[in-house]
Formats: C-alpha cells, sequence, structure tokens
C-alpha cells in the first residue's frame, strides 16, 4: 500500500459536519487542523456532500503552509483549492470532488467518513427470549452503531396484534430476527410470521423493500425465507446463538453494516455521491489504484476505536459520549465489547426525561448552591424549550454540569445492567455465589478493574476548566482502585474508527496524542464510609512537587498536582475495612499518571451516598470542590 502522508476525515452529524486534517509529521500522525459547517441532509438543500464541501473549505483555508524564499524571508500563502477540485456532473453541472491522492501539496492519500445525519440507523430486533436471544441480538445491534427502537420477543408480554401495529408505527431502517439455537427452538418462525403480517416499510426510500437479517437456529432457514422473502429484503447470516453458551455476533454486525450502505445510506440525500468520495490510494503492484473505504455509523465508529484501544493496549476501557439527545456507553472488559445507547438521557431535546428518570432530588444534590426546587424545575424546562442554549452565568454551568451527573449516571447503570455474562448458561457457582443476589445476572463491568475511562460530548469536552470535566467523571462513574481519566478534546473518535479499519497506527497514534487529553488518575478506595473525619488513606511517597506523606479522612475528595507527562511511584496504606484492590487494609504500591487536572483521591466511599437532604451537603460540596486552590 502506497504511504499515506495525509487523511482527510468528516463526521456528519445531525446538524454540524466535523472535518479533521491529519498528517505524517516526522516518523508520527498528527492531527492537524479542523473545521466544521451546517449538515446539509435536509430541506431545502438535500445534499450531504454540500456541507461536507464546506468543512472541507474551512480546512483548506485554515491549512496555511510557510514558502521559504531564496532570500531567507518566510510569507504566508493561502493555497487555493488545496483539497478539492471541479469537475462535471452527470447533468453537466461544476461540481467538487476531493483529490485523491496527494500529488506535491495538493489532495489527500485518504478521504473517509462517518455519520449520524437523518437519525443515523434505527432499528428493530426480535428474539424468542427477551432476555436471552432478545439481549444477543440488542449487542450485535448496537455493536454495528445502531440505535434500537424495540425489542420484539415472544415472551414479552404483548399481544400479537400489538407487535405488529408496534413494527408498522416505528418504521425502522432495518429488522434482526434471532432465536433458536441451531436444531433447536422453532419459535422464531412465528416472530417471523408477526413481522410478515406487518409488512413494514422502511422510513427510506419508500420504493424499496424494508432490510431484515435473519440470525437464528439455522434449521429454519428454508421456512424463514418462504415466510419472509415475499416482504423484504431479507438476508440470512449465521445463527449469533448457535449454543447457549457462546455469542457469534459478529456475521450479523458485519451484515448490518452492509446493509447500512446498500439500502439505507443508498437512500438518503447525497450519501451516494459521498461514497464515491470515500477512498484511498494503493499503488502497489497487485492491486494499485483506489480502493473504497466504506462510510460508517458514527456511534459504531467510536466503539470501534474504543475497542481497538483496548485491545492493542491490553486494558478495560469504559467511553461515554453524551449528547443533546441520547448518551452512549462503550466499554471493554476482558476483551468483550459492549456498547448501550440512553435514548432519551441527554442535554438538550430530553434534558427534561433527565429529570424525570433522575427525580428533582437527585439533580438537586449536585447543586453547591441554595436553590428552590420549583426554580430548579423551571430552569431545566428553560433548556428544553431552548436546547441550542449555553450557560451563561456560574450557576447555569453549575446546574448544567449536576443534570450532565445524573445523565451520565443512569446512562451507566443501565449499560451495566446490559452488559452482563450470557444468560440461560449453566455455571458452577462457590459458596460466596450461593449469598449473592445478584448471581443470576453478573455484569461484566467490574469497577476495581477498569483501567481507563473517557468522557466525550459538550459538557465534558468544553467544559471551562479541565479538572470540571474530571470531578463530573468521577462523581458519575464512581470508579474503584487507580483509574486513569481521560477526555475527547474536540470529538474526533469516530473519524479515528473508520481510520482504524485500514490504518491502524495512524488512527492510535493520533487518538493518544491529539485526540484524548489525559486529565490524571483517580484512586478511590472500596468501603463504606462509617466516620466521617477518621482516617481512611495514608499516602506517602515522591511528587514532583516533593516528597508527601499525608493522612486523608474519611469522605474526602482531594487533588494533588501531578502534571500531564508526570508520574510518581506512591505508596497507598487504607485503614481496616477499605481496599484498592490487595484486599481491604493492604498497602499496595503504584506508579501513578499525571494529567491536566491532577492526582485525585476519592476516600468518599463506595458505595457513595448523597442526597438532597444530607445533613450539611454544601459545606461538603464546597469541601470536594476541587476547582478551587487547595
Amino acid at each position: 500500500m502506497k504511504e499515506i502522508r495525509s487523511i482527510l476525515a468528516t463526521d456528519c452529524g445531525s446538524t454540524t459536519t466535523k472535518c479533521i486534517l491529519i498528517e505524517k509529521i516526522g516518523d508520527t500522525y498528527r492531527q492537524t487542523i479542523r473545521g466544521e459547517a451546517p449538515t446539509t441532509v435536509e430541506a431545502p438543500f438535500e445534499d450531504v456532500t454540500m456541507g461536507v464541501i464546506n468543512a472541507v473549505t474551512e480546512v483548506e483555508e485554515l491549512s496555511r503552509q510557510r514558502l521559504t524564499l531564496s532570500d531567507g524571508a518566510v510569507r504566508e500563502a493561502t493555497p487555493q483549492r488545496r483539497f478539492l477540485r471541479q469537475v462535471a456532473g452527470p447533468d453537466g453541472s461544476e461540481q467538487w470532488e476531493i483529490i485523491v491522492p496527494q500529488t506535491g501539496d495538493e489532495g489527500v492519500d485518504a478521504y473517509i467518513s462517518t455519520s449520524s445525519a437523518g437519525g443515523g440507523l434505527q432499528m428493530m430486533v426480535a428474539g424468542v427470549v427477551a432476555s436471552m436471544t432478545g439481549e444477543s441480538a440488542q449487542r450485535a445491534a448496537l455493536g454495528a452503531g445502531a440505535i434500537v427502537m424495540d425489542v420484539i420477543a415472544s415472551n414479552d408480554g404483548r399481544l400479537p396484534h400489538e407487535k405488529i401495529d408496534r413494527i408498522r408505527r416505528l418504521r425502522p431502517d432495518m429488522i434482526l430476527l434471532a432465536g433458536g439455537t441451531d436444531g433447536g427452538s422453532k419459535l422464531p418462525l412465528d416472530l417471523a410470521e408477526l413481522i410478515a403480517a406487518a409488512k413494514p416499510r422502511p422510513r427510506l426510500g419508500q420504493g424499496f423493500n424494508l432490510p431484515i437479517i435473519y440470525a437464528g437456529n439455522n434449521a429454519l432457514k428454508v421456512e424463514i425465507h418462504e415466510i419472509l422473502a415475499p416482504v423484504s429484503a431479507l438476508t440470512v447470516v449465521d445463527n449469533l446463538r448457535p449454543v447457549l453458551e457462546r455469542e457469534n455476533l459478529n456475521p450479523a454486525r458485519d451484515k448490518i453494516h452492509d446493509l447500512f450502505m446498500e439500502h439505507v445510506m443508498q437512500q438518503a440525500p447525497g450519501y451516494d455521491k459521498l461514497m464515491s468520495f470515500c477512498r484511498y490510494w494503493d499503488d502497489s503492484p497487485t492491486g494499485g489504484g483506489p480502493v473504497q473505504v466504506p462510510i460508517m455509523p458514527t456511534p459504531g465508529a467510536v466503539g470501534k476505536i474504543i475497542e481497538k484501544v483496548a485491545e492493542i493496549q491490553d486494558i478495560n476501557v469504559v467511553g461515554v459520549d453524551i449528547g443533546g439527545a441520547t448518551t452512549d456507553v462503550f466499554s471493554v472488559f476482558g476483551g468483550v465489547f459492549n456498547r448501550t445507547v440512553s435514548a432519551n438521557l441527554g442535554m438538550s431535546y430530553s434534558v427534561s426525561n433527565v429529570l424525570a428518570e433522575a427525580g428533582l432530588e437527585n439533580i438537586q444534590r449536585w447543586v453547591p448552591f441554595p436553590l428552590d426546587p420549583g426554580e430548579l424545575r423551571n430552569r431545566i424546562g428553560n433548556k428544553m424549550i431552548r436546547p441550542t442554549t449555553i450557560p451563561q452565568t456560574m450557576e447555569d454551568l453549575l446546574i448544567e454540569q449536576a443534570i450532565a451527573r445524573e445523565a451520565l449516571r443512569l446512562s451507566f447503570v443501565q449499560h451495566k445492567e446490559f452488559a452482563v455474562e450470557l444468560k440461560g448458561v449453566q455455571q458452577e457457582r462457590t459458596i460466596s455465589d450461593a449469598f449473592d443476589q445478584d448471581s443470576g445476572s453478573r455484569t461484566l463491568v467490574k469497577m476495581m478493574e477498569l483501567d481507563l475511562l473517557v468522557g466525550s460530548g459538550g459538557v465534558l469536552s468544553h467544559a471551562p476548566r479541565r479538572v470540571q470535566g474530571a470531578w463530573m467523571l468521577v462523581d458519575s462513574f464512581l470508579p474503584e482502585g487507580f483509574t486513569r481519566l481521560a477526555v475527547d478534546s474536540i470529538f474526533m473518535m469516530p473519524q479515528l474508527g473508520v481510520l482504524a479499519s485500514f490504518h491502524e497506527t495512524a488512527a492510535t497514534q493520533v487518538f493518544d496524542k491529539d485526540c484524548l487529553i489525559y486529565l490524571g488518575t483517580c484512586v478511590a478506595p472500596l468501603g463504606r464510609v462509617k466516620n466521617p473525619g477518621k482516617p481512611c488513606l495514608r499516602m506517602t511517597g515522591e511528587l514532583p512537587s516533593g516528597p508527601v506523606d499525608v493522612q486523608i479522612p474519611q469522605d474526602e475528595l482531594r487533588l494533588f498536582p501531578l502534571g500531564p507527562g508526570e508520574e510518581a511511584a506512591l505508596l497507598f496504606q487504607p485503614e481496616k475495612g477499605f481496599d484498592l484492590g490487595a484486599g481491604p487494609g493492604k498497602e499496595i504500591r503504584r506508579v501513578v499518571l499525571g494529567g491536566v487536572a491532577g492526582l485525585i483521591i476519592d476516600t468518599r466511599g463506595r458505595p457513595f451516598s448523597l442526597a438532597a437532604d444530607t445533613p450539611g451537603r454544601l459545606e461538603k460540596l464546597a469541601r470536594w470542590d476541587i476547582t478551587k486552590p487547595a
């Protein structure tokens, strides 16, 4: 493959199209310039490439080159159409295209894109048992970057006519049907009959049949084809649950992505043209020429880069992207990837749903000043009816960050409930399991084993001070043991996810050096606070600022200086009843890494408890405020 020196990448969001330029500087790939423009998928433009060209044009205008003259003087010159050229369209009109490959200072060696414009990929899934094949089908769809609109199951409690009406009204982009182990249950035939009776029509492209993927009992392929082929564009793939003890999600995920490109994206305005843009240049003797790169759904691309980084670094990762309407949570524990979408937990359009789900008291507990509950409710309502506004005062900012803590917390609770061991699998149980009330549905998310927590979305990435983002992550996710914290600097994870599909080195280098802003490390002992003010954790060793020997009481949140690129070898000695991973009361020596916030010590206990009516709540919040100098 030709050496790739430059990559242009766009993410077509529902409102904004973001563009970044990645260039090879020496031996390392770095993100150098970014631009953005309004997305143009809807009327009156109805051509997504217009927004893409506008965003690329902004990057062109910013990509100034220094030209050294013969006399040694230096002048600035703005290249005209560095990445774009005019071509004749099918109707003879003048159009723009992105120049691939790079020749001299013109063009780029690769252009790639992701998209969630037009609502992204919206799916329904169907499974025989909601808590078994239904959940497996959800995992397959969510991992492919879809929003799961509903789960139809044989045991979901709805009558057949209610399920048929639901399928007709939702009008998804595609349906994933699963159920039965290979050679097992024939109940998928009943679900197929329901879908056929509904005669579902796609959201886009009314002249086309709805794509349906069957990933169930392989013994039923012929019958499924007879039922669904006349009313849909049916595709059959390997069973995603061939035996109870194993999931096989990749064939279904890959086919979801393929059909997204073939059926859904082809019907969206301008995407056929955008797909022709996406390519890199291969000049190898065996396969020289342009190589197409598929457009990925934005959430699927974010999951791809998180999964890739976890694999390369051999770490456990949790990532979150909090938006205006939804919050996506991604996790990789022990190499197992999971993604969930909290479709009504966001910071603008669905902010009132955060209020409804969390309750006014849970939001108010994070507000660090006296505020009448009625006024808090009104402020949240004002945000909902003016969703594009940003905080104008410090009080507005603190209220928004209080809402964010609850949106993040609820989304993570939902994620942990979904990211569980396979249900229906017989497991050996120990004596301790017998006393574990939750042993039937054990989450894969082990906070004591979490290595890296990454936050993304406006409220986190664009917090006025980075330490505010760190504080929100700690309060929302309540990490245990030693956890490194980071935020996505300008939300470039989607572009890096699709880049990782063909140039892993460039994607991971930019992810580490330009995408992530490391906030620092959180150290949080596991254990219940029983005596606030009594000793909890002693920390000794050498910080860059000098020696440290400090006893930190229970129920405290402290920040110590430890900057980007700095590290410290420290000894942590928890009191009896508190555990940092080596066992209750056992000391642990650890090299901790710094960041733009620093080293955070959290002795507020796990489980954590704070309520709106907690005595001294405002005093606690003031004491925990790590944004103020110690």
